[in-house]
């Protein structure tokens, strides 16, 4: 079996440089990183993780805590994490809510009892779980933000600023609002930044607050049903829109001849539904990328405030918004 001091021989580098970039130490130039770990790959080289866990009291293994795996979006992200945590050499162990506060506490309360190094946790709801004061290891927040921590989100406020500047280039001046649950800052923040953009030209003629799972509430499908003259009718994210589609759809009413629809999130379903979903695109992967990146800076030593990482997205111009013509 290959040795730490076999692949340093192989490269020409020091034990240090190796041991530095199979621990996942940012200290190491890109170049000889790739090196490192394409001669430990091709000699076979096979850390022992449980014994360096005995030896440094670190198990190379992360926490990722997520609200629902039957959204399409968090499927997407839980991925971009684990790609970019393997290149670290870093386990992922993923914890899925079920949109439950129990099934998120309990899920801290397991990666306790494995001894994880860090945790990356996208929140179910604004209180934090009690054991997530008991793990005294690193927490970085993805997707909805908290005070005191550091997170990595898409600019929602952006988000909505740009749906609300294509609802008006297409004609649109009478909304109807499907938005996200507003006790996350997440979907609050792409509300916001919708009503806020354009207040003289856009008239909000309803709204309700739906849950990201998409289940349309009673109040949800009575909005639907009468629409009271919205020619426009914003989701909160993706699941919302496709399915008020789906309810429109079985009611007669056609999208976009009838009314048009916008999402959030760009998730994959947002290309194969018909209508094809107009929608804002967060980049997924950048956002799971820099979140284990953070963690990894954590883990070495790195300090690191309470930073927001804040990406920009872009609007997805599809099937489901009508043009009604200029103002």
């Amino acid at each position: 079996m290959a040795t730490v001091k076999d692949i340093a021989a192989a490269v020409g580098v020091s034990i240090a440089t190796v041991s530095n970039v199979l621990n996942g130490r940012p200290n190491v130039g890109r170049a000889n990183r790739q090196r490192v770990l394409q001669v430990a790959k091709k000699l076979g080289y096979s850390p022992n993780r449980a014994a360096q866990a005995m030896r440094t009291g670190l198990t190379r293994a992360i926490g990722l805590v997520l609200p629902d795996l039957t959204n399409p979006f968090f499927p997407e992200l839980a991925q971009a994490v684990e790609n970019t945590a393997r290149s670290y050499g870093l386990l992922v162990c993923l914890i899925d809510s079920q949109g439950r506060v129990d099934g998120e506490s309990d899920g801290f309360a397991l990666l306790l009892q494995h001894a994880v190094d860090g945790i990356i946790w996208c929140p179910l709801g604004p209180r934090l779980p009690a054991k997530l004061k008991k793990l005294a290891r690193p927490v970085v927040l993805i997707d909805r933000p908290k005070p005191g921590y550091a997170v990595v989100h898409s600019d929602y406020v952006m988000g909505g600023r740009l749906l609300a500047e294509y609802a008006l280039r297409m004609g649109h001046t009478r909304v109807g609002l499907l938005s996200g649950p507003q006790n996350l800052e997440s979907a609050r923040q792409r509300r916001d930044g919708f009503v806020a953009a354009y207040p003289r030209d856009i008239k909000i003629a309803w709204e309700v607050s739906v849950g990201f799972d998409g289940l349309l509430t009673q109040e949800a499908v009575d909005a639907l049903a009468v629409r009271r003259n919205a020619t426009l009718i914003v989701a909160g994210n993706d699941l919302i829109a496709i399915n008020a589609i789906r309810w429109l759809s079985e009611h007669g009413v056609r999208v976009p001849e009838d009314v048009s629809i916008t999402g959030f999130d760009n998730i994959r379903w947002a290309e194969v539904v018909t209508p094809r979903l107009t929608t804002i695109a967060q980049p997924v992967g950048a956002i799971g990328a820099k979140a284990v990146e953070l963690m990894q800076e954590i883990m070495s030593g790195e300090k690191i405030p309470a930073r927001r990482t804040v990406f920009d997205v872009t609007l997805i111009e599809r099937d489901s918004v009508k043009y009604l013509g200029r103002r």
